[in-house]
């Protein structure tokens, strides 16, 4: 018998920077197709447009969610995302909510989220005039934590990580600012009116607002919970059964590999568990992010 289970064919983007593995995606351009069983061959939008009871929410026009890893070599774009009024009245699109689970970084690392400004009159002296070491909150992490970042989150990814992200299905970035680098012989686009149109202050980022998680094994941790998604945490050490009560669940094995309903999977594959199917064997040594509506 075929499996039920939407295993996925991750779409692969260069950057400036480094790389992006969009493993679970229906956006515009990066449309994952289904790898093997009833649907092998079709995209994500497709199912999801047509064949609509797999996923048991109709609420969406179009898929909401997306995964991605990303492995940046080198710092990306200090950069803000809109809210979905926002990106609903300028962009024609949903806002970008979005949460990091770092799988690599480099020893005492930090990250760039938030913004020092006391107010948007200083926030736009602060970036009219270069002042980023000022305006910039670094705040230290390490291998393991999760970080949601809001709309509004001044933020950036330094070079040397790999983080998991899980995020409302939106490719809008605002860049504050990108290092004066240099492609295809000039600078990359600035979006500073959209910036300021979008970035919260006083926007603070506090150690204590990230998750440092732990490794339970082979029970579902619930990371985080909001409007757009939730997202769990599991270790798997041995033979256990995915339940989950939500409309679908997306799955990503962030670490190690194993099975699941009877095929191999490894670091970096996704797949989704559509509505209704309960009790998906898997086994091995892995760890999975998962994330649902």
């Amino acid at each position: 018998m075929k499996s039920k289970i939407l295993f996925l064919k991750p779409i692969i983007k260069e950057k400036i920077w480094g790389s992006e593995s969009w493993g679970v995606s229906a956006y515009r351009d990066a449309d994952c197709i289904i790898d093997g069983g009833e649907y092998d061959g079709r995209t994500l939008s497709d199912l999801w447009k047509k064949v609509p009871e797999l996923f048991g929410h109709a609420d969406y026009p179009e898929f909401p969610l997306l995964t991605k890893i990303i492995d940046a070599k080198d710092d990306l774009s200090i950069q803000v995302h809109p809210d979905n009024d926002y990106a609903q009245k300028y962009e024609n699109s949903l806002g970008k909510k979005e949460c990091w689970y770092i799988l690599e970084c480099p020893d005492k690392a930090s990250l760039i989220i938030g913004n020092n400004a006391k107010d948007h009159e200083e926030l736009e002296d602060m970036i009219n005039n270069g002042r980023w070491s000022e305006l910039c909150n670094e705040v230290p992490v390490r291998k393991g934590d999760f970080i949601q970042i809001d709309p509004g989150t001044l933020h950036s990814i330094k070079g040397g990580f790999v983080i998991l992200e899980s995020q409302q299905s939106s490719d809008i970035t605002y860049r504050v600012y990108d290092f004066d680098r240099v492609t295809d012989g000039k600078k990359r686009e600035l979006h500073l009116k959209q910036s300021l149109d979008v970035i919260k202050t006083p926007g603070k980022y506090r150690e204590c607002d990230i998750i440092h998680t732990t490794d339970v094994h082979d029970e579902k941790q619930l990371l985080e919970s909001n409007d757009c998604y939730k997202v769990w945490k599991m270790h798997i050490t041995k033979e256990a059964d995915l339940s989950h009560d939500e409309p679908f669940l997306i799955c990503t094995v962030a670490e190690g590999e194993g099975t699941a309903d009877g095929k191999n999977v490894k670091k970096g594959d996704s797949f989704i568990i559509p509505c209704g199917i309960k009790d998906v064997p898997v086994t091995g040594n892995m760890l999975l992010i998962m994330s649902a509506l």
